[in-house]
């Protein structure tokens, strides 16, 4: 679902004249999924299945689910399932073909849901969504990569910022007291981490301090995967090249990247047990004031921030607008609520209803803050938890995943973080998107990636650690990437890949 600059705007003023006659009836009857769009009409039923990332989730008598009845007109069946088996669970539940009307499919493009949805088992949203303005206001990105391979839209994006995802951070305390800018290229950022490792920065008189706390994994670049990234600006495996996608391996800057980070492990500016660390690991070592830099969302820069200020009010971590010129764009969106072809189509309608008050202010925040000076206090647009928020499960990792308001600025604030840090953040992400670049490839489907793909990655991956670990010498890598560029499965997945990506601007068109 396309959605220009006019688009919005026509939605914008859509949803103000709807607001408007809705309150000249019936405050209640706003966004109301009842039969008849208010309160008289008997409720409507509505069995959702999402994840929750509280210690437990809400129960059927949750004084804010209630809330959410009431002002909805529906009876919810909620089933809430841990982020640690919800693969599993889709799974099952997919299989079974007794689908919840909305079930969040966190991985819209598993082979399952392809599967699913090329044999018609969900319903094509995409003549409906126009009906629906609040949804309408989340960025087109989250609607266009959740597309299928027909460019149909079968789901509702669990919409995210597109800007100020995980990206370098580093600490600006330590920057000023080194006289040293902020650094806006990959070699300047290695002049700064030489700079935290050698001049102790932490006025401790000891060689303690480490650069940059990144991380590789056995699957991909993990916790460096954004320096990986300023040297082949794109974010993710796959470039546009002349029009066609190529894997970012085979090209000159990976292998730049690689000479980069190989000279700053021999020069100690990352971790020694950079191919082990865990991310629980590296956030100890940023608490501890002991590294530098790290990779993250905006907001997630604030938490090792907040724990150093018990100690140091001067401590403080900035996310880095760009390096080289490039900063992420990520995807839009964290799964989609799709809705199973067994929902009769005007059931369909008031489940989009439901879900378009959801995307109101009103509905958001009903959801991820509960009843104002009962769940939350405010001051000065500010919203601080209470204790009975704590006891009631009132949180945005709770209703908050079902009932979302697209905020550009959702990755900007963090509980508990001071109005100048907050619009500090707000700027960077402003600046971020102005040239942020994001996965050409993301959402197209290969089926020999999905045979061989994961063992290929973890393959490609193996000789990189070596390289940066100099347990193989950068000739190495000069002589993997010509066996990559011959690699039979390698040329399959690029060749299947591009006809994705051609049919798939095609059917958008």
């Amino acid at each position: 679902m396309k959605m220009n600059k006019k688009t919005a705007a026509v939605a914008a003023s859509t949803l103000l004249v709807s607001s408007m006659l809705a309150a000249c009836g019936n405050a209640d009857k706003s966004g109301a999924a009842g039969g008849d769009g208010g309160n008289s009409g008997k409720p409507t039923d509505i069995s959702i299945m999402t994840m929750y990332y509280t210690p437990e989730p809400p129960g059927p008598d949750n004084v804010v689910v209630k809330e959410i009845e009431k002002k909805t007109n529906t009876k919810l069946k909620i089933t809430w399932v841990s982020p640690n088996n919800y693969a599993d669970k889709i799974n099952v539940t997919l299989a079974s073909g007794d689908i919840p009307d909305l079930i969040l499919l966190d991985d819209p493009f598993s082979a399952q849901v392809r599967g699913m949805v090329a044999q018609g088992a969900f319903w094509d949203l995409t003549p409906m969504l126009k009906d629906y303005p609040n949804l309408m206001q989340y960025p087109k990105e989250s609607w266009d990569n959740t597309k299928q391979a027909d460019g149909k839209n079968y789901g509702i994006p669990r919409a995210r910022p597109t800007d100020g995802g995980g990206f370098p951070y580093l600490r600006k305390d330590w920057l000023d007291k080194l006289n040293l800018p902020i650094p806006t290229t990959t070699d300047e950022l290695y002049t700064v981490l030489k700079a935290f490792v050698e001049k102790d920065p932490d006025g401790n008189g000891k060689n303690d301090t480490i650069g940059y706390a990144g991380f590789v994994d056995q699957n991909g670049m993990s916790y460096l995967g954004q320096l990986q990234n300023s040297f082949t600006k794109v974010n993710g495996d796959w470039k546009l090249v002349d029009g066609k996608l190529v894997n970012v391996n085979v090209l000159p800057e990976v292998k730049d990247a690689l000479v980069w980070l190989n000279r700053a492990y021999k020069e100690k500016l990352i971790p020694e047990d950079v191919a082990v660390l865990k991310n629980t690991q590296a956030k100890d070592l940023l608490k501890g004031n002991r590294a530098g830099g790290f990779q993250d969302t905006a907001e997630a820069a604030w938490e090792p921030t907040e724990e150093l200020r018990k100690t140091d009010p001067k401590a403080d971590f900035i996310p880095l607008v760009s390096l080289n010129g490039y900063s992420n764009k990520d995807s839009g969106f964290f799964g989609m609520y799709a809705i199973p072809k067994s929902v009769p189509e005007a059931k369909v309608k008031q489940l989009l209803k439901f879900m378009d008050y959801g995307a109101t202010q009103e509905g958001y925040d009903l959801a991820s803050f509960g009843l104002k000076d009962v769940h939350y206090t405010e001051k000065d647009g500010i919203k601080t938890p209470t204790e009975q928020a704590k006891k009631d499960i009132v949180a945005q990792q709770a209703l908050g995943q079902i009932f979302l308001k697209y905020d550009q600025y959702l990755r900007a604030y963090r509980t508990g973080m001071p109005n100048d840090v907050l619009e500090r953040n707000k700027k960077i992400i402003d600046e971020k998107a102005k040239i942020s670049v994001g996965d050409p490839s993301l959402g197209l489907n290969s089926d020999t990636n999905v045979k061989v793909g994961t063992e290929l990655r973890k393959k490609i991956q193996d000789m990189k650690t070596k390289v940066i670990m100099g347990k193989e010498p950068i000739s190495a890598w000069d002589d993997y990437v010509t066996k990559l560029k011959a690699d039979p499965d390698l040329a399959k997945i690029t060749a299947e890949l591009n006809d994705a990506y051609q049919k798939r601007n095609a059917a958008s068109k």
